[in-house]
């Protein structure tokens, strides 16, 4: 199972306005492409959001449900990406300073994903969540009130132009 974990520059309460906002999916997760529809309740448990992956005209109609929330600190998603299957993708958020730090866990449950070998699946998955994480980081602080510190983008546009 791939866990990767990332400090930001926002609170709990931040990121949860991120993982809250359905229509924000394919803004953070990596091979979502476009929502098609979100639950009026999502995301509290049970509740689906209606998404495609891939790039068109190549794009694959799937759905995520909630399996456990207890916001700002934790959600547990099944993501369906068929037809390579479905993942068990666990955020876990704790406050950090004035800041908090996103623990992201996937693993592969069922279908042809579930089939290849753990070790080569983490890499895989490990790659994928890292630029997941960053992308959330980039909304989450993005929405945030930091009055003091900088944000993810901040930090990048900084070593930009000090390499320029």
């Amino acid at each position: 199972m791939s866990v990767n974990v990332r400090e930001l520059r926002c609170s709990p309460e931040d990121v949860f306005r991120v993982l809250g906002d359905g229509w924000l999916y394919p803004g953070w997760v990596v091979g979502a492409s476009r929502m098609r529809e979100v639950q009026a309740d999502w995301p509290a448990q049970g509740s689906h959001l209606f998404h495609s992956f891939g790039v068109w005209p190549l794009l694959i109609d799937d759905d995520t449900v909630v399996e456990k929330v207890d916001a700002p600190r934790h959600l547990v998603i099944r993501a369906k990406g068929w037809p390579m299957g479905e993942a068990r993708v666990t955020m876990d958020v704790k406050p950090r300073g004035d800041g908090c730090v996103v623990r992201m866990q996937e693993e592969a449950v069922a279908g042809p994903g579930a089939l290849v070998p753990r070790f080569l699946m983490d890499v895989l998955l490990t790659w994928r969540n890292t630029e997941a994480l960053h992308r959330l980081a980039y909304l989450a602080e993005g929405i945030a009130d930091r009055p003091g510190g900088t944000s993810t983008a901040d930090r990048e546009i900084d070593v930009s132009e000090a390499t320029e």
